[in-house]
C-alpha cells in the first residue's frame, strides 16, 4: 500500500474568514435549506464530489505551497470517500471558529480539521468514530526561560502570557484552569509567531502540530507532550471528523469505511504516518464517539 494516494483531481477554494451570515444553499437532506433532491451522501456519488473545510493545521490538514491539499485527515478522507465512490474533493480552507457553522449553513459537506470530540460541539454536529488520539504541548522560546512544562505550570507562573487558538481545546483548558494572561489567536501559524515576536510566552496546542511546525524553527523550542489533568481527571483528546446532524447516512457509510482502517495498525499507519503521527495516536477500540460527547472520561 503506497504512503499516501493522491486523488485524480482536487478543486481548492481559499475563503479565508467567510461571511456566514449570508444565507447558504445546504447540500443535505434536512440541513439548512431542507433540500430533498436527495442525501449529501447520494449527491456526493451521484457528482462524484464532495467538499471539505479545513482549518491549515499542519500536520491535520492544510492546502501546501502548490495549492494542493494534503495532511494525515485529508490522507483518511482520500482513502475513505474513494471506496464511498466519490474521487473528487473540493477544499475550503477557513478560520477554526467557521468550521461548524459554514457547515450547518450548508457551505461544505464535511469537516476535515482532526476536531476534538467535545459535549458542546456534539450538540452542534455529528462527529464520526475517533480518529486521532493526540497530547498537548507548549511551543516557547528556545532555552524554554521561564520553565514551563504544562498549563499547569503557566498558571502557577501567573507572571506569562499563553497563547491559544481560538475555540481550540486549550482554549477551554486555559480557561478552566483560570489562565488570566491568554491572547487568543486565529491560526496555528499566528500563536507561534506570537512567541517568536514576544506578545506570548508560550503557545498550546496538540504536541504532533506543534513539533511537525517548529520542526525546524530555531528560535522556538517544544516542552514534552502532556495529558493535561482538569479537576482531577485526564482530558482525554480525541479527534474525529464532523458532519451535520441530518447526514446520518454520509456518517454511517463514513465509519463502515474508517472501521476498516483503524481497524489495521498498518493501514492506519500508512496513511497518517508521513505526517509525524504513529501507532500511539491510533484510537483504542474501546474509546466511543458516545463517550467522549457525555464528557464522561473516566
Amino acid at each position: 500500500m503506497t504512503q499516501r494516494r493522491m486523488l485524480s483531481r482536487y478543486t481548492i477554494a481559499l475563503t479565508g474568514v467567510l461571511a456566514l451570515g449570508l444565507a447558504g444553499c445546504a447540500s443535505s437532506g434536512g440541513g439548512a435549506g431542507g433540500d430533498t433532491a436527495g442525501s449529501t451522501l447520494e449527491k456526493a456519488q451521484e457528482e462524484g464530489t464532495i467538499t471539505l473545510a479545513v482549518a491549515s493545521e499542519r500536520p491535520y490538514s492544510w492546502v501546501d505551497e502548490s495549492g494542493e491539499p494534503t495532511g494525515a485527515t485529508i490522507a483518511i478522507h482520500e482513502e475513505i470517500f474513494s471506496a464511498l465512490g466519490i474521487d473528487d474533493i473540493k477544499v475550503e480552507e477557513v478560520a477554526w471558529d467557521n468550521l461548524i457553522p459554514g457547515l450547518n449553513a450548508g457551505r461544505w459537506d464535511v469537516v476535515s480539521a482532526g476536531m476534538s470530540i467535545l459535549p458542546d460541539r456534539c450538540a452542534e454536529a455529528a462527529f464520526s468514530d475517533p480518529e486521532i488520539m493526540y497530547t498537548t504541548t507548549l511551543a516557547v522560546p528556545a532555552g524554554n526561560p521561564n520553565g514551563l512544562s504544562d498549563l499547569d505550570s503557566v498558571a502557577e507562573a501567573g507572571d506569562v502570557t499563553l497563547a491559544v487558538q481560538s475555540g481550540a481545546i486549550e482554549d477551554g483548558y486555559a480557561s478552566d484552569l483560570g489562565i488570566e494572561g491568554v491572547v487568543e489567536v486565529d491560526t496555528a501559524t499566528a500563536g507561534l509567531e506570537a512567541v517568536q515576536s514576544g506578545r506570548a510566552d508560550a503557545f498550546a496546542l496538540t504536541a504532533v502540530s506543534l513539533n511537525w511546525m517548529t520542526e525546524d524553527m530555531d528560535d522556538l523550542d517544544t516542552t514534552e507532550a502532556f495529558v493535561q489533568v482538569i479537576d482531577g481527571v485526564e482530558q482525554v483528546g480525541a479527534g474525529a471528523t464532523v458532519f451535520r446532524k441530518a447526514d446520518t447516512e454520509l456518517l454511517d457509510a463514513y465509519n463502515e469505511e474508517l472501521a476498516k482502517i483503524t481497524g489495521d495498525e498498518q493501514s492506519y499507519l500508512d496513511l497518517v504516518e508521513p505526517f509525524g503521527f504513529t501507532a500511539e495516536n491510533l484510537p483504542p477500540a474501546d474509546l466511543t464517539t458516545e463517550q467522549l460527547c457525555s464528557g464522561d472520561l473516566s
